[in-house]
């Protein structure tokens, strides 16, 4: 097989639209490919790790593994498989910034049909697909629920540290000899000529949210899906959530403290087709408040918001994509292009499958042009 030089596009026009540079997806997909010896990578980017910009979603994800896709679906596929790799570095790679955590899930049923709801369908069900997946899944008994809640059960997950985690990757990437560059693109068919060699061979294009308006790709299926966390100091003592509030049927509630020192995520809200960027004073005191009641252990003393220690409020924005993330090959401008996109808020539980899906369309396009009749310089 030839050299293939690949580029990673991780672009957005000139409008200020958000998308995911330099994201745990695309990081994920450099990654993996680069222990190719025949592949040489280069990853564009606008964003980088340490980056903190409304256009930058992965910065702001809690982020843990809560599966929620569909039996059958490709998040399902690539959920399934990411945990394998979540477990071993957790256990093995402290330095990449994950931990264990116990993790109670509540459901209620007022909570069907909202969108709340429906985002959290699959991790209600108490004959969950991942309950042979992940360590110690137990149905929780109804003393163990919440007054208003109906079914629940419990499960060790993981938490993940952005901060630690997307450099930790980076690094990874450089270590195998990745180019990592800044740069924007306009259309897809640009990201070739930022190669280190000059040309790019194939391109992989995970520009997350901004798909919807990249040149030679515009996926109409692509929108954002806005949520809102405040960060804090307390220490919470397990991993919560509960599929809907009286808030409104965009509000949910979620709690995760990040591995090494990475403080505690309260949210939430999924508000589709929203690019508002800044905090919502209101919300984010009902999702103060909404924690505080389901797990009375961040407020111990008195009960109320004041007691918490809050790092900052975040606004982040979710690819949301109708069907779900799209991991295929297209032939774009005479180009192949590897897409990897479109995973919403669910790119680091989905991450690695994804990315393994990625590399075997790639290493298809090299076998099939190496191997043609008609050979190609990679």
């Amino acid at each position: 097989m030839g050299d293939c030089s690949l580029s990673f596009s991780y672009t957005h026009t000139t409008h200020a639209n958000p998308d995911r540079s330099a994201g745990v997806l695309g990081l994920s997909t450099a990654l993996v490919l680069s222990k190719h010896s025949n592949l040489s990578v280069t990853v564009v980017s606008k964003h980088m790790p340490g980056d903190y910009d409304i256009e930058y979603a992965s910065p702001w994800a809690g982020a843990n593994y809560f599966p929620v896709g569909k039996p059958g679906s490709n998040l399902q596929r690539f959920e399934k498989a990411t945990w394998s790799e979540l477990d071993r570095l957790c256990r093995e790679v402290p330095e990449a910034g994950i931990h264990y955590q116990e993790t109670k899930v509540y459901g209620r049923k007022k909570d069907a049909g909202t969108a709340t709801g429906q985002w959290f369908e699959e991790l209600t069900k108490e004959d969950a697909w991942f309950k042979n997946v992940v360590p110690n899944f137990r149905v929780l008994s109804k003393s163990e629920l919440p007054s208003d809640c109906d079914t629940g059960t419990v499960f060790t997950s993981v938490c993940i540290n952005t901060a630690v985690y997307l450099p930790w990757i980076l690094g990874q990437c450089v270590k195998n000899g990745v180019i990592i560059k800044r740069g924007i693109l306009s259309h897809i068919s640009e990201a070739g000529g930022l190669h280190s060699s000059g040309h790019a061979s194939i391109i992989v294009n995970c520009t997350g949210l901004l798909a919807s308006q990249l040149g030679g790709v515009m996926d109409s299926t692509v929108y954002p899906g806005r949520g809102q966390i405040v960060l804090v100091r307390n220490d919470p003592g397990v991993m919560l959530t509960v599929s809907g509030t009286d808030d409104g049927s965009e509000e949910a509630t979620y709690i995760m403290q990040r591995a090494v020192g990475g403080g505690t995520i309260l949210g939430g809200c999924l508000q589709a087709g929203s690019w508002e960027s800044q905090p919502d004073a209101n919300l984010a005191q009902r999702i103060m408040q909404r924690s505080i009641d389901l797990c009375p252990s961040l407020a111990p003393k008195t009960g109320k918001v004041t007691e918490l220690s809050v790092i900052r409020h975040g606004v982040g924005l979710r690819p949301m994509r109708t069907g779900g993330p799209r991991v295929e090959r297209e032939k774009i401008g005479g180009g192949w292009v590897v897409h990897n996109y479109g995973h919403a808020g669910y790119g680091y539980q989905s991450g690695w499958g994804s990315a393994w899906e990625a590399e075997k369309q790639v290493l298809s396009i090299v076998e099939h042009v190496t191997t043609g009749t008609t050979r190609a310089k990679l």
